[in-house]
């Protein structure tokens, strides 16, 4: 076995995935670094599966360089010092080590997107509501409260057209199928949240059901969200539909098969890489 052959395995099987880099290619632009789970739930494993597949493509056509991992150990300051955007596909970090160096990376000018589950916090639950800097103040959205199902697309209302993330987006436009999440805090009463994007009133009802409160009839949903204080953005998207009624998991969605929805991400990391 050569050298690369081996390094490459020896990666695999830590769950590191670096970009790729040669003489021929321009130096990146900058540097992401996503962490994931994938261990549970279908859907999400899905979306981490696309997601590593989407941004690494990505990579290559805009200039970044993105790695990923689920060595959440990698979360500590040597590492970081690496990476200009850091992602969390699908959780969040447990350790408190984990959680101080991301908090600090943060609170020292560092740049993170979380997508869907990486916001969740639920008391009793695997994932509890025990780390209030990162619920509370970084993301202000505090505890899941409920959720739509089945998976299905929404209209997304734009609700700050100047906003580098949103201001080349139509005033409304159609999301991929996906999980909504509803919150115990109401963003729209903390000063530090500028909320992007919202689901506009003409996707009521929400959701398919069978249970009549997985079904949303109306009320103010925040999707997509900055707070002011970080160089941050929160996406709720990153729930693929699964056909779990026939015990198949088949994909039946996927996150990145919206051109709109792919524009936002890629003016997101473009806005959260330029100090």
């Amino acid at each position: 076995m050569s050298k690369l052959t081996f390094c490459l395995a020896l990666a695999i099987m830590l769950g590191l995935f670096f970009c790729r880099s040669t003489a021929q290619t321009p130096r990146p632009s900058y540097r992401v670094i996503a962490f994931f789970r994938a261990q549970s739930d279908a859907a999400h494993i899905s979306f981490v599966h696309e997601a590593n597949r989407w941004f690494s493509e990505m990579a290559d056509a805009h200039n970044f360089c993105y790695d990923s991992t689920n060595n959440w150990d990698n979360l500590n300051p040597a590492f970081l010092a690496a990476y200009q955007v850091v992602l969390f596909l699908d959780s969040r970090p447990e350790k408190e080590a984990q959680r101080k160096a991301f908090q600090q990376y943060m609170e020292n000018g560092g740049a993170w997107i979380g997508f869907h589950f990486a916001a969740f916090a639920l008391t009793p639950s695997d994932f509890p509501q025990n780390w209030n800097w990162y619920h509370d103040t970084f993301l202000g959205s505090g505890a899941y409260a409920s959720n739509t199902w089945r998976p299905t697309a929404a209209i997304l209302r734009v609700e700050a057209r100047h906003h580098p993330v949103t201001k080349d987006l139509p005033p409304t436009f159609s999301s991929s199928p996906n999980e909504w999440y509803r919150w115990s805090n109401d963003l729209r009463y903390n000063p530090d949240i500028e909320i992007l994007l919202r689901i506009d009133d003409g996707s009521f009802p929400l959701g398919t059901g069978p249970k009549p409160h997985e079904i949303w009839h109306s009320g103010y949903y925040p999707v997509v969200w900055t707070n002011k204080k970080y160089r941050m953005l929160y996406v709720n998207m990153g729930h693929n539909d699964i056909d779990y009624e026939h015990h198949t998991n088949r994909e039946l969605s996927f996150t990145f098969n919206n051109e709109i929805q792919n524009k936002m991400i890629l003016d997101a990391l473009q806005w959260l890489s330029s100090k």
